[in-house]
């Protein structure tokens, strides 16, 4: 069978164990030139992975599934392994932690052509080595639609890990680059505007430097998150856990240039995919001292009140983002701030 043929076969076609043999050839070709002290001891192909990892060991794992997250008719199945993947590893470089191996879990209906997957698969890979990071197993199974399970490990390299509840009074707020792109590109793709694709291309697969979580735990950050569920939202968080409030100069929130000229073809007030929009997934963090170079000093950290732990120009916020168990949509299609 040639190679297209076997792509538009479907996954039952083929089966189980010929799929697995290609991902674990193709985790092999794409993994990254292993360092003098390479941490994977076994990768693909048996029963688990086993690494190496200085401590300590950063864990997290996220799942998108079709038609709640992602829409292959307006995502690629390589974006979507990607967008999958920088999601997840968001998380561990919000806690101050390099990558060090990824595992995934595929699942997919018995009539999915094996050239879906494979594509998933590659962008899956394609994220993982632009961090620096193997993908080390994982697992694939039927389901009713297609799901993606990455789950990211890391670490601190010894450092203590950066957490949600260590901001201070005083510290001064950053971000690592812009917010509201994703949100914007959701809008355009809904309303069937064709124009701004920079901002479209953000929401397939969110545009954030990964490593900037290494740069802000050593630049001494005393919280941090990744922006996944919508600015306030996490600004929320983050006092919530320390017991403080933040004030932020909304003027000072770094977004794309375009973002102001899509609003205005779609007539929404900007400040709205800024402040609510969520799934850019860049870094959120305080700073005792100055910011790191690349970063946006955004607002500060000021004691906690009774009413509005986090003021935006002065007030509370009138935009809020992303609940996974709201009154959100089936589907990323009707929500603005549809999570990723």
């Amino acid at each position: 069978m040639d190679e297209q043929s076997w792509r538009d076969s479907t996954v039952a076609e083929v089966g189980e164990r010929d799929i697995l043999a290609r991902l674990r050839a193709v985790a092999q070709q794409r993994r990254p030139q292993a360092p003098a002290a390479d941490p994977v001891v076994v990768g693909p192909g048996d029963d688990a992975a086993t690494l190496t990892v200085r401590p300590d060991l950063v864990v997290s794992t996220d799942t998108v599934v079709q038609d709640r997250h992602f829409r292959l008719e307006w995502s690629s199945p390589y974006d979507v392994g990607r967008r999958a993947t920088v999601q997840a590893a968001a998380d561990v470089a919000a806690m101050g932690a390099a990558g060090v191996g990824v595992v995934v879990s595929l699942g997919c209906p018995s009539t999915t052509p094996v050239g879906v997957l494979l594509d998933i698969d590659d962008g899956i890979t394609t994220a993982a080595a632009d961090w620096g990071v193997p993908v080390v197993g994982g697992d694939l199974v039927a389901t009713a639609e297609i799901v993606v399970t990455v789950t990211v490990l890391g670490t601190t390299a010894g450092r203590p890990a950066t957490r949600l509840d260590g901001a201070a009074i005083g510290d001064r707020l950053a971000l690592s680059g812009p917010v509201g792109s994703s949100a914007a590109g959701l809008a355009l793709l809904v309303a069937g505007v064709e124009d701004h694709p920079d901002l479209v291309a953000v929401h397939r697969v969110p545009d954030v430097d990964l490593a900037q979580g290494v740069v802000a735990a050593a630049h001494g950050a005393t919280s941090m998150t990744d922006v996944s569920d919508g600015l306030v939202e996490e600004l929320l968080t983050m006092t919530a856990a320390a017991g403080v409030a933040m004030d932020v100069d909304s003027s000072r929130i770094p977004r794309d240039p375009d973002l102001a000229r899509a609003a205005d073809v779609l007539g929404v007030d900007p400040l709205e995919w800024v402040l609510g929009g969520g799934e850019d997934h860049q870094l959120l963090a305080t700073f005792g001292g100055p910011v790191p170079d690349g970063w946006s000093e955004i607002g500060v950290v000021v004691p906690a009140r009774d009413d509005d732990p986090v003021r935006i120009d002065g007030r509370g916020p009138q935009v809020h983002g992303w609940s996974s168990f709201g009154d959100a949509p089936a589907s990323d299609a009707g929500s603005p701030t549809a999570h990723g």
